[in-house]
């Protein structure tokens, strides 16, 4: 059994910065696809930042720039470095880990960590 535990939340001012960590447990993380989520108050789940089977890292469009994922395989552990946080990166961010299998895809996901970014 695969289990993400998320760290690193918290409140920060504009303009601060934030690094999350997910540690996953179990033998797949080094061959999942990773990627983190958030979900604000009364919106979609939507991708921030991801990091594909075969290497590739892709961001969405608010965030470009100012987020970056990165992995440690030896530490089974994916990171979201945030700088130049916006009062619009408020949310719940969530760590998922997923990849193929005969039947489809699986998915894990972490239980979430919360960033409000206020003043």
């Amino acid at each position: 059994q695969v289990q993400l535990v998320e760290s690193g939340g918290g409140l920060v001012q504009p303009g601060g910065s934030l690094r999350l960590s997910c540690a996953a447990s179990g033998s797949i993380f080094s061959i999942s696809a990773k990627g983190w989520y958030r979900q604000a108050a009364g919106k979609k789940r939507e991708l921030v930042a991801e990091i594909t089977i075969d290497g590739r890292t892709n961001y969405a469009d608010s965030v470009k720039g100012r987020f970056t994922i990165s992995r440690d395989n030896a530490k089974n552990t994916v990171y979201l470095q945030m700088n130049n946080l916006k009062p619009e990166d408020t949310a719940v961010y969530y760590c998922n880990l997923g990849g193929p299998t005969p039947r489809g895809w699986y998915n894990y996901w972490g239980q979430g960590t919360q960033v409000t970014v206020s003043s």
